[in-house]
C-alpha cells in the first residue's frame, strides 16, 4: 500500500522571511555591487549560499572593519539594536531595514516602556539575533527568561514581550510567574501569529502520522520549536535541512502515513523535493 503524505496546512516561508528575501533580491538587481548583511539573512543555508553567489554577503553582525563608506547594509528580519542602527547611519553606510514589521513592534514596545521605568523581560533564547537586538532598544538591560531559567527573580514592575517564535506553552508559564511574583506588569503577546498557526498545524500532523519530517535550518528557532511540539506527539521525528539529509532510513521506513511541516525559513522547493523522494518509494 503506498504510503500517505500529509503537509501541514501551515508550514515554509512566513511573511516576515519572504519579505526580507524579496526586498533583498530586489535591493541586490538595483546594484552592480555587493552588498552585505548583517549576519545571515535567513536560517537557511541553501538560500543564504544561493544569495552568496548573486553577490549578497553576510557578515559577523558587529564586524564593519571590511566595509567602506556607501556599502548597502541591509538588515535581516531578526533585526538589531537601536546602537547598530545608529552606528550605521552615523558612518556613512546606507542602510535597508527589512526587519519584520512584527520584530519592529517589539522594538518600539520595549524602548517606550523602559522609558517609562519598567524593567524589560524576554521570553526567549539569550543568544537568539531576534533577542539580541531586542535587548538592544532597552539599553541591554533586560531579564531574558525561558524555561531553564524560571526560577530568576522577578523584580516588582516589568514589561513583558516574547521572541516572535517561541512557543505558547512557555509563555503561558512564564506568565504565569510574573502574576504570582509581579506588583505591576503589562503582557504583550508578541509570538508571532505566522508560528502560532505552524505550531499548531505541526501538533496536527504529528498527532495523525507515524513518521513526521521537519524541513528548515538547524540553527533555525522556529523549526526547532517545530521539532520539540511533533516530537511530543509523535515517537519517529526528523529534523532535516533539506533532501541531502533523507536517510535510507528515513526513504524507506515502513508506515502508512508520513507528515511534513517546514521552518519559516524554508523555501518551497526544498518542501516540494523532499516529497518528491519520498512518493517515489
Amino acid at each position: 500500500m503506498k504510503r500517505k503524505i500529509i503537509l501541514a496546512e501551515n508550514s515554509g516561508y512566513c511573511f516576515g522571511v519572504k519579505r526580507a528575501v524579496d526586498e533583498t533580491i530586489k535591493i541586490k538587481s538595483e546594484s552592480s555591487e555587493n552588498i552585505y548583511t548583517l549576519g545571515p539573512l535567513i536560517h537557511n543555508n541553501n538560500v543564504v549560499n544561493d544569495l552568496k553567489k548573486q553577490g549578497v554577503i553576510a557578515i559577523n553582525n558587529e564586524n564593519f572593519s571590511d566595509l567602506n563608506k556607501g556599502d548597502v547594509v541591509v538588515i535581516r528580519s531578526h533585526g538589531v539594536k537601536e546602537s547598530t542602527i545608529n552606528y550605521l547611519n552615523d558612518n556613512g553606510f546606507i542602510v535597508k531595514d527589512n526587519t519584520c514589521p512584527y520584530v519592529t513592534n517589539i522594538h518600539e514596545k520595549v524602548k517606550k516602556y523602559y522609558s517609562l521605568g519598567y524593567k524589560i523581560l524576554i521570553i526567549g533564547n539569550k543568544d537568539h539575533p531576534e533577542v539580541i537586538g531586542i535587548n538592544g532598544w532597552c539599553n541591554d538591560e533586560a531579564i531574558i527568561i525561558n524555561l531553564d531559567n524560571l526560577d530568576v527573580e522577578l523584580p516588582k514592575k516589568v514589561c513583558v514581550v516574547s521572541q516572535t517564535t517561541e512557543k505558547k506553552s512557555t509563555w503561558n508559564k512564564v506568565l504565569a510567574k510574573v502574576s504570582d511574583e509581579c506588583k505591576e506588569f503589562i503582557a504583550f503577546n508578541t509570538i508571532c501569529l505566522a508560528t502560532d498557526t505552524r505550531q499548531k498545524s505541526a501538533r496536527d500532523i504529528a498527532k495523525k502520522a507515524d513518521m513526521v519530517l521537519v524541513i528548515g535550518g538547524k540553527s533555525s528557532s522556529n523549526t526547532t520549536k517545530l521539532y520539540e511540539i511533533c516530537k511530543e506527539e509523535c515517537s519517529n521525528v526528523y529534523h532535516i535541512e533539506n533532501k541531502d539529509d533523507l536517510t535510507e532510513d528515513i526513504i524507506n521506513f515502513n508506515c502508512e502515513t508520513i507528515g511534513i511541516t517546514a521552518g519559516a525559513s524554508t523555501p518551497d522547493y526544498i518542501i516540494k523535493e523532499v516529497i518528491s523522494i519520498l512518493e517515489r518509494k
